[in-house]
């Protein structure tokens, strides 16, 4: 095994943290606009942030050209390290949030975008400070990553092993065979369709910073918002339109490329979108009628407020418009088993995933056959396809991997002194990138109340859920830090 190219390890680095410098300055419009005194503070964090990026990649030009999987993994979570850490300097140097470990969460809960948040009064913030705390859901949910992977190629590296690493789901469907060209068309829809949900809130009376930050972080599947009752502070057609935008964000992106593209065969024809879209009806349908059977809300109300959560916690967005855990017990579990499903792969979701679910449990169901016919062979098929031997125990793998880390978490949580409910709601939250969970984390609560340890324990369970467990755990392992 090669030695590892540190050199271009942190090139990279200093390459990701000159451009999270430079987007700290597209929150001074929004400073001078509304008369904020954030300027200056707002441009030291940028400063502090391009300085050091520039240092490291200028003191680093001379490093040869290959990056290799091991490399592409350090870049990931170093990367993700790296954006959180000077992510959370705007919240410090402009005052906004002053203790370092809030600040630091806020931006960890932003870039993985988890949607967990400590502020107790968010209008309270300077509007300059809460577009950036959007903007690192909309950065987060793309990834990064994927971002520089259309700019490293000029610099003659290659991108392949970063975007595998990156790429959320089990699967990296290529719309292009080069990974650059891949990149771009994947960051043009996610671009497209910000913008045209920007548009639709504005044309519903949003004005464009409310509009444009909302819409970051529903494309993110993020849920951070600029009001302290989140979407419950908006009409039902401005829901309804959140409700449809987080909906596609969690559809496999290259899927959306196709819908953009007006090829709408494509979609139906993927069994993972087929039942994330029945699903997601179906368990609609359910909430509804549970909620307007047992609560005095109308038929509509219902139908609105039970669609849109379901969305938005499948998805793992997070957006809340009413407290699920007070309809009743019933609904209150089903929300939390909801907490570790996600999005379809290759989505802006966090959580486990549709098609990993629908794998492991045909894999289950064909096990069943393997017992009464030993000798028969019965691959799982998805999308009439027979998948990879290697492919399924991977799935296999990650799922098991993402349950024992969920127990494991919630026994921390009821070490530090937490109830069980708070600390496998916590944990389910964290891990699956959601933001509200159930007990004292709940929709209608925040996480300010935690201590620093646990607060610092989360941060870690949403890096790790974040970037799809492997990808973190692996450098843990001593193969990894072998050089052979």
């Amino acid at each position: 095994m090669k030695r590892l190219n540190w050199r271009i390890i942190f090139h990279i680095m200093g390459l990701l943290l000159v451009i999270n410098g430079l987007g700290m300055l597209l929150c001074l419009p929004w400073a001078w606009y509304y008369g904020e005194r954030t300027m200056p503070s707002l441009l030291l964090a940028s400063a502090i942030a391009g300085t050091i990026g520039l240092a490291l990649w200028n003191g680093t030009r001379d490093h040869e050209p290959n990056i290799g999987k091991r490399e592409g993994f350090l870049v990931v979570t170093m990367g993700w390290l790296f954006l959180t850490f000077s992510g959370a300097m705007p919240y410090l140097t402009t005052g906004a949030i002053p203790s370092f470990t809030d600040a630091f969460f806020e931006s960890v809960s932003g870039y993985t975008t988890t949607g967990a948040s400590i502020l107790v009064d968010i209008e309270a913030l300077p509007r300059s400070v809460l577009f950036w705390r959007s903007y690192t859901q909309w950065v987060g949910g793309m990834g990064i990553i994927v971002l520089t992977i259309a700019i490293l190629p000029i610099l003659g590296i290659g991108g392949m092993q970063l975007f595998m690493a990156e790429s959320p789901g089990p699967t990296a469907d290529k719309l292009h065979p080069r990974i650059k060209e891949t990149a771009k068309r994947l960051w043009a829809v996610y671009v497209l369709l910000t913008g045209v949900e920007t548009v639709a809130l504005m044309l519903l009376d949003l004005d464009l910073f409310d509009a444009l930050c909302h819409s970051f972080t529903t494309l993110a599947t993020g849920g951070f918002s600029t009001r302290n009752a989140s979407a419950a502070a908006f009409g039902p057609g401005v829901q309804y339109v959140i409700t449809l935008f987080m909906f596609l964000a969690g559809v496999n992106f290259t899927l959306n490329y196709y819908l953009v593209k007006g090829r709408l065969k494509k979609p139906w024809a993927n069994e993972e979108f087929r039942i994330y879209l029945l699903g997601v009806l179906l368990l609609a349908v359910i909430c509804t009628g549970v909620v307007v059977g047992v609560t005095d809300t109308g038929l509509e109300q219902g139908f609105r407020e039970s669609l849109f959560m379901v969305i938005s916690v499948i998805t793992t967005t997070g957006f809340v418009t009413a407290d699920y855990t007070a309809w009743t017990p019933f609904l209150t579990t089903l929300f939390f088993v909801l907490l570790f499903v996600g999005g379809s792969s290759g989505s802006t979701s966090g959580g486990v995933k549709v098609i990993r679910f629908a794998v492991v449990i045909k894999n289950g169901v064909l096990e069943l056959k393997r017992i009464l016919h030993p000798r028969a062979m019965f691959p799982v098929r998805i999308n009439g396809s027979a998948m990879n031997e290697s492919v399924t125990f991977n799935i296999l793998g990650f799922f098991l991997l993402y349950v024992t880390i969920f127990v494991f978490g919630a026994i921390v949580m009821t070490t530090l002194g937490h109830d069980l409910e708070t600390a496998i709601g916590a944990t389910a939250t964290s891990l699956g990138n959601v933001g509200p969970g159930i007990g004292k984390v709940g929709p209608v609560d925040n996480f300010a109340w935690l201590d620093p340890a646990s607060k610092f324990f989360l941060m870690a369970l949403m890096l790790i859920g974040r970037l799809e467990i492997f990808t973190v755990l692996v450098l843990f392992t001593r193969a990894f830090w072998t050089d052979r």
